[in-house]
């Protein structure tokens, strides 16, 4: 909670014996205080104030040197709950803006220097805040319990105290209770500290937890030293709900109680087993957010079903942005990716305005957690995610593999994802706590929360007698795709080949392999004896589906994702010799 300077032990302005109900005259005299406190703050902030620090990653690894763990939910009386999920809220935003900041050794750091106003502007929202011994709502509310953090985590470190206010009265469960709380009220009542050395702060919420931790180079930390002098101990803090007095101007009339809260769903591609998932699971009070309306746009690719939801949005000015950037983009290499991984960021920050304190859940798309995570917004929150793909961590160490037993194919090394963007994802994947996919090989990755779902199969269609001697390859032509193990498999064999997607590896890559593409709108199964994908990672195994919807053998690898069926015939990836097997065999 935000103090203002009579709540502050060190203030000689009102004594606690003197406090009375607050009154309209009262309150106006203690506005017009606060705005004097606050130029003379700025003006001496603007000839010879703190700076305000950088973010940076040379401590990220550095050892922890002092740490904070505080419970988030603090007051579960239902008439509590929106102010609750607003201090959540302001917590997001100010932990986001503190995370990652250096501070070097000598140099001095203030809590609003580094966090700036918490105006509604910049997503602040309604929190509890004490002022003139009474708890009321106020925009910023509840910043006091990361000061309160804060200033824990820099007595263990052995940090110099610079500035520091106790709050004058105490709230329940709070670190005031215990004598070791920082109260803060912009821009006059701070929170400084001097380190002895560098020190990096990591501020994060889990979904029960306000976590600070302070990164520095171990060593005998020295006693904390504070400037100013110590209160004795505060009264317990007033609020409408305890003091009874019904007569004072703020008194707050009983409202009926919010939601427990909300689910936002916020969404990339559409896939049928995703859109399923979400048409069963999402309640009417809900949200929505998707890259574009799909629907509108003559876009399947996009086309998700949003009835039933409190609110919908889309981000069609960045999705726009991403598929003429794709477009113009090689079909294959670092531009490409990186055209995707830039779209996606900024579609998670437009569709990130839907996360109102009132979204207590996130069902999420692969594509757009790291940026949602790197930016703080599943703190105090449940998170799922929609699994498309294999985690980037994963999936670089196994075309790194890959490439090192093959490193003439140098598509398995054209492009790999910042490390910041990895480690982002890893983290998030790690907090979440169910994974949703049908891809039965990334299920097996978490195997405590996954959920698994069915593959969407086409409308059955039975294929037209197959020439014995004739395979379909999803394609592309591609080393992670397995695209070189099916040459050298048709070349052993002398079959013809089907290939359905494109030529990435060059226009001469079957070479004198007999191969011929589909005509359009032809049905590619015709005559097709198996459908072939031996890939290294595999995404989308559409193709596969429907040649098991048309009754065709399928030979594939489990980087497919698919489950153990009859009709599936599941090899190793990158082993010529088990395809060739599996070949013989389905072909007779």
């Amino acid at each position: 909670m935000v103090l203002a300077p009579e709540h502050s032990a060190s203030s000689p302005e009102l004594a606690i014996a003197d406090w009375a109900i607050p009154n309209w005259r009262s309150a106006a005299a203690f506005r017009a205080k606060v705005l004097v406190h606050r130029l003379r703050r700025s003006i001496a902030d603007t000839v010879g104030g703190p700076r305000r620090w950088d973010k940076e990653d040379r401590l990220v690894n550095s050892s922890v040197v002092g740490e904070s763990h505080t419970k988030l939910w603090l007051d579960g009386r239902p008439e509590e709950h929106e102010y609750q999920l607003g201090k959540v809220q302001n917590l997001r935003r100010a932990a986001a803006a503190l995370d990652g900041v250096v501070v070097p050794a000598g140099g001095v750091f203030s809590f609003w220097k580094q966090i700036g106003r918490a105006s509604r502007r910049r997503g602040f929202v309604t929190g509890r805040m004490l002022q003139q011994g009474c708890l009321v709502p106020a925009t910023g509310g509840g910043l006091c319990q990361l000061s309160n953090a804060i200033y824990e985590a820099a007595l263990t470190a052995g940090c110099e105290i610079v500035e520091r206010h106790a709050h004058s009265r105490v709230v329940a469960g709070s670190a005031a209770a215990a004598g070791r709380d920082a109260t803060v009220a912009w821009n006059y009542v701070d929170l400084r500290l001097r380190p002895r050395a560098s020190m990096q702060i990591e501020a994060r919420l889990s979904r029960d937890e306000l976590i600070i931790r302070f990164r520095g180079r171990p060593g005998v930390a020295a006693p904390a030293r504070v400037t100013q002098q110590q209160a004795p101990p505060a009264p317990e803090a007033r609020s409408c709900a305890t003091c009874g007095e019904v007569a004072c101007f703020r008194h707050e009339h009983p409202s009926p109680p919010v939601a427990t809260g909300r689910t936002a769903y916020l969404v990339d591609e559409n896939w049928p087993e995703f859109q399923d998932y979400v048409a069963k699971r999402h309640r009417r009070e809900d949200v929505f957010g998707r890259p574009i309306n799909g629907a509108r746009w003559r876009l399947p690719r996009y086309a998700w079903q949003v009835e039933g939801f409190a609110r919908s949005g889309s981000a069609w000015g960045p999705a726009l942005g991403r598929m003429i950037a794709i477009r113009r983009a090689p079909a294959q290499g670092p531009a490409r990716r990186q055209a995707e991984l830039n779209g996606a960021e900024r579609i998670a920050t437009r569709l990130a305005r839907l996360l109102t304190p009132d979204v207590t859940r996130v069902c999420v798309a692969q594509s757009l957690l790291p940026y949602l995570w790197r930016d703080g917004h599943f703190g105090g929150r449940e998170v799922e995610v929609l699994m498309t793909r294999l985690p980037l961590i994963e999936l670089q160490a196994r075309l790194d593999r890959a490439f090192a037993a093959h490193p003439e194919r140098g598509t398995l090394a054209d492009f790999r994802a910042p490390a910041v963007l990895v480690a982002a994802e890893t983290k998030a994947l790690a907090y979440a706590t169910q994974i949703v996919t049908p891809h039965r090989e990334i299920a097996r990755l978490f195997p405590e929360k996954a959920v698994i779902l069915e593959w969407t199969l086409p409308a059955a269609r039975q294929a037209a007698g197959a020439a014995m001697q004739r395979i379909a390859f999803p394609g592309p032509t591609i080393a992670r795709k397995g695209a070189y193990d099916v040459r050298q498999a048709a070349k052993a064999l002398g079959i013809e080949i089907v290939a359905l997607g494109s030529e990435l590896e060059g226009p001469d890559f079957w070479g004198h392999i007999a191969m011929r593409k589909p005509t359009a709108g032809a049905d590619w199964r015709e005559g097709v004896a198996a459908v072939v994908q031996p890939a290294i990672v595999e995404e989308r195994p559409r193709h596969l589906l429907a040649a098991l919807a048309a009754g065709i053998p399928v030979v594939a690898t489990t980087a497919c994702g698919l489950a153990e069926r009859e009709g599936v015939t599941i090899i190793p990836p990158d082993d010529p010799e088990a395809l060739l097997a599996a070949l013989k065999l389905v072909l007779g």
